[in-house]
């Protein structure tokens, strides 16, 4: 990955850098666009979204509208909606041909949840673009590892996997059979995240009090998230919710 050379000055808040993943972009059953370089624009400090060369995208599905959208650091931008047979997405396409950021000029913004698949290479991406600076490192630990809900002890181990993200606090998950199960109660939420995949959740009850979703759960994780397949993690900072390390409480 090259990053760009744009000066911070000329960009403004947002950065610019160069990818090297092949992209593709599905709508309706086609793919609208298909590129070996796309960009990576962080618009939030978080992770990047994809924008990608006007000249890889089919011109026929953009339909330009009446409607444009402001950003102090990108400036005016020029809405589209997709069009692809008998299916639209208003508003779902974005450019910023004279934006004050030079190397955005020619790319073309598709709104991630608007599109129905997002492929990096010859694999689906979900949730959003994965940021190439975001790691996942999973170890094994003989840490001491203790769970109060509400004052009960809920788990208890001595062999927990630590899953290590960046820009996050680390997460401890534990064996079920480190686990009380009999207080748990499975729930309907599901999340999901583009570097561990779908999650699902259970409740707690503690006495007479019961905490919504406060354990999770990746049954079939991604690959680089394999090993904490089919373990339990607690959200730590939930009301109710201790988790100990060594004896210490987790902040």
């Amino acid at each position: 990955m090259t990053t760009s050379t744009a000066s911070p000055a000329a960009r403004g808040r947002v950065r610019v850098e160069q990818g090297a993943k092949r992209v593709r972009v599905v709508f309706n059953g086609q793919v609208i666009a298909d590129t070996t370089k796309p960009a990576y624009v962080w618009e939030s400090p978080y992770y990047p979204t994809y924008y990608l060369p006007l000249a890889d995208v089919r011109p026929e599905v953009l339909v330009p509208t009446d409607r444009t959208k402001h950003s102090p650091s990108r400036g005016d931008g020029q809405l589209y909606t997709v069009r692809v047979g008998d299916r639209e997405a208003i508003d779902a396409a974005l450019r910023h041909p004279d934006s004050p950021i030079e190397e955005l000029r020619d790319l073309v913004r598709f709104d991630w949840d608007a599109m129905d698949e997002w492929l990096e290479e010859d694999e689906p991406v979900y949730v959003h673009v994965r940021s190439p600076y975001t790691r996942i490192d999973v170890l094994a630990s003989s840490r001491h590892v203790r769970v109060e809900v509400d004052g009960v002890t809920v788990a208890e181990s001595s062999r927990p996997h630590v899953l290590f993200e960046t820009g996050l606090p680390p997460r401890y998950y534990l064996p079920m059979t480190d686990v009380r199960l009999d207080l748990l109660q499975p729930s309907a939420t599901e999340s999901h995240c583009p570097y561990k995949g779908k999650a699902t959740y259970w409740s707690v009850r503690a006495g007479d009090t019961v905490r919504d979703d406060v354990v999770w759960t990746y049954r079939t994780p991604l690959p680089e998230s394999q090993k904490v397949a089919g373990l339990l993690s607690f959200w730590t900072g939930k009301p109710g919710v201790t988790v100990y390390v060594d004896g210490e409480p987790v902040a």
